[in-house]
Protein backbone atom coordinates (compact mmCIF):
# COMPACT_ATOMS: atom_id res chain seq x y z
CA UNK A 1 0.00 0.00 0.00
CA UNK A 2 1.16 3.55 -0.69
CA UNK A 3 0.96 6.49 1.68
CA UNK A 4 0.98 10.21 1.07
CA UNK A 5 1.71 13.23 3.26
CA UNK A 6 -0.83 16.04 3.02
CA UNK A 7 1.05 19.33 3.44
CA UNK A 8 -2.18 21.24 4.01
CA UNK A 9 -3.45 19.10 6.89
CA UNK A 10 -0.15 17.64 8.10
CA UNK A 11 -1.71 14.17 8.01
CA UNK A 12 -0.67 10.91 6.39
CA UNK A 13 -3.22 9.53 3.95
CA UNK A 14 -3.43 5.99 2.61
CA UNK A 15 -3.63 5.42 -1.12
CA UNK A 16 -6.93 3.57 -0.78
CA UNK A 17 -8.53 6.32 1.35
CA UNK A 18 -11.59 7.54 -0.60
CA UNK A 19 -11.18 10.98 0.99
CA UNK A 20 -7.51 11.30 0.02
CA UNK A 21 -6.61 14.74 -1.22
CA UNK A 22 -5.50 15.22 -4.81
CA UNK A 23 -2.71 17.05 -6.54
CA UNK A 24 -0.46 19.72 -5.12
CA UNK A 25 -1.29 19.16 -1.46
CA UNK A 26 0.34 15.72 -1.41
CA UNK A 27 3.92 14.51 -1.12
CA UNK A 28 4.59 10.91 -2.05
CA UNK A 29 3.95 8.14 -2.57
CA UNK A 30 5.83 6.48 0.29
CA UNK A 31 5.95 2.79 1.10
CA UNK A 32 5.18 3.19 4.81
CA UNK A 33 3.24 5.54 7.06
CA UNK A 34 6.49 6.30 8.88
CA UNK A 35 8.18 7.44 5.67
CA UNK A 36 5.17 9.57 4.77
CA UNK A 37 5.07 11.19 8.20
CA UNK A 38 8.72 12.21 7.78
CA UNK A 39 8.19 13.71 4.33
CA UNK A 40 8.78 17.34 5.31
CA UNK A 41 11.92 16.54 7.29
CA UNK A 42 13.28 14.43 4.44
CA UNK A 43 12.57 17.25 1.97
CA UNK A 44 14.26 19.78 4.27
CA UNK A 45 17.38 17.60 4.50
CA UNK A 46 17.52 17.10 0.73
CA UNK A 47 17.14 20.83 0.16
CA UNK A 48 19.98 21.57 2.59
CA UNK A 49 22.17 19.00 0.80
CA UNK A 50 21.38 20.55 -2.59
CA UNK A 51 22.04 24.06 -1.26
CA UNK A 52 25.42 22.95 0.10
CA UNK A 53 26.30 21.23 -3.18
CA UNK A 54 25.42 24.42 -5.08
CA UNK A 55 27.49 26.50 -2.64
CA UNK A 56 30.50 24.22 -3.16
CA UNK A 57 30.05 24.41 -6.92
CA UNK A 58 29.87 28.23 -6.83
CA UNK A 59 32.98 28.31 -4.64
CA UNK A 60 34.81 26.07 -7.11
CA UNK A 61 33.66 28.19 -10.08
CA UNK A 62 34.35 31.60 -8.52
CA UNK A 63 37.00 30.90 -5.89
CA UNK A 64 34.78 32.78 -3.45
CA UNK A 65 33.39 30.73 -0.55
CA UNK A 66 30.87 33.47 0.19
CA UNK A 67 29.59 33.82 -3.36
CA UNK A 68 25.82 33.58 -3.25
CA UNK A 69 25.16 33.92 -6.93
CA UNK A 70 26.12 31.95 -9.99
CA UNK A 71 24.22 32.85 -13.11
CA UNK A 72 25.66 32.45 -16.59
CA UNK A 73 22.64 33.99 -18.29
CA UNK A 74 23.80 37.35 -19.69
CA UNK A 75 20.22 38.65 -19.68
CA UNK A 76 20.14 38.44 -15.87
CA UNK A 77 22.73 41.15 -15.45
Amino acid sequence: MSYWFNVKTGQVEANDDPGRAQGGDLMGPYETETEASGALEAARKRTEEWDEAERREREWETGDADSNRSDNNPLNG
